[in-house]
């Protein structure tokens, strides 16, 4: 299974770039959907990411470069998004290609904004790709380790374990390990809470709480997103494995994480607009922190820490103050 696929990879930031650099020690070749025109080009010339993980080179022979996302995905079997949650719809609408009859495999771990919808429902509802050939890529991965050939290790969900795992082994390098799972519920929301909890980590770093209130702000959280994906996808999973806690440990402390940096920023004292200006990087949880509030209003699930990162980027309520009011929450 996927043996001889085609892979298109959707997307052309960090995270796609490693996934590139990853998938191209085990098949010949990958499509490459690039937006703008002249990053391909400097691409093709350098051989390497104009704009992310520069220090990557790349045999550019084995990569089939398209401005067309039609034409990249046309000519592939499995298709990798890899693109901004808030810009999947946009993306996606000069397709008209098929898309159920590929395996569709979502890197984004985001909500589709406008629909309140995570990656697998939105496929699922709007091009009628079945759950069985969606397939989720969870962490806990940074692009930039991957970049460095750092150890990681990559959860690849499925609800048709058999294609997660084939799928899995394209993944598998010195470098990556891998394990499978069929909950592509639990890790999609997982992943999109942990970037709300990484901007709450970024926003109490930011006004100098310190360890041992980071500590607790972690060991809260991780309770928080178990008792969110059970009420919304209630099955038997482990929250302490690594596609849950794992992600969530890295993204909530890590240097990379764009999430903890727009999150110190605003702790800081950054507005929210000043602090999008100067990452020059999509912070998925600013996205999240909306749409995770209005699915909850559905579910009512105690979720403290997610409602306090909601009051200080759309409520304009002062960091310092809406922490504080945390505090009482959390054990």
């Amino acid at each position: 299974m996927f043996a001889n696929s085609k892979i298109a990879i959707i997307g052309s930031g960090s995270w796609a770039t490693a996934l590139a650099k990853i998938l191209l020690h085990n098949v010949e070749s990958i499509n490459w959907y690039f937006r703008n025109p002249d990053n391909v080009e400097q691409f093709s010339r350098y051989k390497h990411n104009p704009n992310y993980l520069r220090g990557v080179e790349f045999d550019v022979s084995r990569i089939n470069f398209f401005t067309d996302i039609q034409l990249a995905v046309e000519g592939a079997d499995i298709v990798i998004l890899a693109i901004p949650s808030a810009f999947l719809k946009d993306a996606l609408s000069g397709v008209t290609v098929d898309l159920s009859q590929k395996f569709v495999v979502s890197a984004i771990k985001g909500i589709v904004p406008e629909y309140n919808l995570i990656v697998g429902q939105y496929l699922h509802q709007y091009f009628n790709v079945p759950y069985e050939h969606i397939g989720i890529i969870a962490g806990p991965c940074h692009a930039e380790e991957v970049a460095l050939e750092r150890l990681s290790y990559l959860t690849i969900a499925c609800p048709d374990v058999k294609k997660a795992r084939a799928f899995a082994f394209r993944l598998e390098c010195p470098y990556i390990r891998t394990h499978v799972s069929d909950d592509i519920y639990g890790t999609e929301y997982a992943s999109v809470l942990k970037n709300i909890v990484a901007i709450a980590s970024g926003i109490v770093h930011g006004l100098r709480y310190g360890d041992n209130f980071q500590a607790v702000l972690i060991s809260n959280a991780i309770q928080e997103i178990k008792r969110f994906v059970d009420k919304v996808h209630p099955i038997t999973r482990d929250i302490k494995s690594s596609a849950y806690l794992g992600d969530l440990l890295v993204t909530a402390y890590s240097q990379f994480s764009r999430n903890r940096t727009f999150g110190t920023m605003i702790g800081k004292g950054y507005s929210v607009r000043s602090a999008q200006l100067e990452m020059h990087m999509v912070a998925e949880g600013y996205y999240a922190a909306k749409s995770i509030k209005e699915i909850n209003e559905e579910f009512r699930v105690n979720m403290p820490i997610s409602e306090a990162v909601y009051n200080i980027l759309y409520e304009n309520i002062s960091p310092a103050i809406e922490i504080r009011l945390l505090t009482e929450h959390l054990r």
